[in-house]
């Protein structure tokens, strides 16, 4: 079993969170305590390299300076307010938002899930308002993921996620990813939507072929259905651009962002073209704690920071060179099977179940993170220097060299594990 040098204390916050929080995670058996930049502490002492950054959202790594200095001045000021009233900033990150993405108007709500329900619904009502005959249906993604309220888990193309909850929302088709054929077959007159992940994050790290998506709106503008493109995990910069499905030439009806959005501060957003600004109307959606004050005060400070520091060069460089190492990881190991993404989302698939690699580098002070089972997800902060890659990726060579189990020569120095 491994070791992950928890002293009293923090074994005693776990065995009270067993006793009181649902089992619904598979959660490392560690205490975090704080953080800096790319570090995580917890609460023995212990230092961690962060290749998860909260799933995503914490693209400026912990404690930014910035971002803490925004939180505490709009604490003093204003934390929360009834989207029924304005203030100054939801409107300001909206005009940038837009600016960048070339969308014309957003709506704001607190997680990736909930704005793919709104997405869903913006779907059906388009399609309500401007056809007679029925169209509801939903085009999706095999291995998809898109979240786990109802709606969203309906259009998730991952049985694991479904079965137990189901039946789900009726009308939506499954594609495989990159399938012309599939998706021809799928889109017709009573398609509502097609939504996809330009670059597929949970369901294994995949990016869409250009093509693809070009057929996909090809076929959207045929058949009066609207694309909608899954941005919450690969946009905001995550690749190198400020979202994946630039690189296609192909522009979305509609566009889900959140995760790194609102820096830690649950926020995300639909943002729409020009065509479905109106569709929704008054009273027809909301969200009560969507779009705060505090929320969108730092989702500009993120965005400007990006901007200020030339964050996505540094995202595409080390990307690039994280990319080229876990390449060669997966030639030389006996192991490894394919590296693949964009930017700081990238997956290194290997042969067998992730989970034990995921634990021996955790007790070694580096933070991996799995999906599929079998794929290895990097999503550091965008502060993730090339001599943070060189730690990681000299303990993973020694953890992929031979085969679960046996003795990894060498690697108690690998990475210092405390401050």
């Amino acid at each position: 079993m491994p070791d992950f040098r928890q002293d009293a204390d923090a074994q005693a916050i776990l065995e009270s969170d067993a006793e009181r929080l649902l089992p619904v995670y598979a959660r490392y058996p560690v205490v975090m305590d704080h953080g800096n930049g790319v570090y995580l502490y917890d609460t023995t002492g212990n230092r961690y390299l962060d290749l998860m950054a909260g799933l995503g959202v914490n693209a400026l790594g912990h404690a930014h300076p910035r971002m803490v200095a925004a939180m505490a001045e709009q604490a003093a000021k204003l934390i929360h307010l009834s989207p029924q009233y304005a203030s100054r900033y939801p409107g300001e990150l909206a005009e940038r938002l837009c600016d960048l993405s070339g969308m014309k108007g957003v709506f704001y709500s607190t997680g990736g899930s909930e704005a793919v329900e709104g997405a869903l619904k913006l779907a059906r009502t388009h399609a309500r308002q401007n056809y007679t005959h029925p169209k509801h249906e939903i085009v999706a993604l095999k291995k998809s993921y898109h979240g786990r309220t109802y709606g969203s888990l309906s259009v998730t193309g991952q049985d694991k996620y479904r079965l137990d909850f189901g039946p789900g929302l009726p009308h939506v088709k499954f594609v495989e990813r990159n399938d012309l054929e599939q998706l021809r077959s799928a889109v017709s007159g009573a398609t509502a939507a097609i939504l996809v992940e330009p670059l597929l994050g949970e369901g294994g790290v995949h990016n869409l072929d250009p093509a693809f998506i070009a057929e996909a709106r090809k076929l959207a503008d045929a058949y009066g259905a609207l694309l909608i493109f899954d941005e919450i995990q690969s946009g905001l910069g995550r690749t190198g651009d400020w979202f994946a499905f630039t690189r296609s030439g192909v522009q979305p009806d509609a566009l889900i962002l959140g995760k790194p959005l609102g820096g830690g501060i649950p926020l995300s957003a639909l943002l729409v073209n020009e065509m479905l600004f109106d569709a929704f109307g008054v009273a027809k959606h909301g969200s009560t704690l969507g779009g705060s004050p505090m929320a969108c005060r730092l989702g500009l400070e993120f965005l400007n920071i990006v901007e200020d520091d030339d964050l996505l060069s540094q995202v595409k460089d080390t990307g690039a060179y994280l990319l080229g190492h876990l390449h060669q990881l997966a030639k030389e190991s006996p192991l490894g099977i394919e590296a693949r993404g964009r930017g700081l989302l990238l997956g290194l698939e290997i042969a067998e179940p992730g989970r034990p690699i995921a634990e021996a580098a955790l007790e070694h002070g580096v933070m991996l993170n799995v999906v599929q089972g079998n794929v290895l997800r990097f999503l550091p902060s965008f502060l993730l220097q090339r001599k943070h890659v060189d730690v990681a990726v000299d303990l993973m060579h020694g953890l992929l060299k031979t085969r679960r189990g046996e003795v990894h020569e060498g690697l108690e120095a690998a990475v210092p594990v405390t401050a």
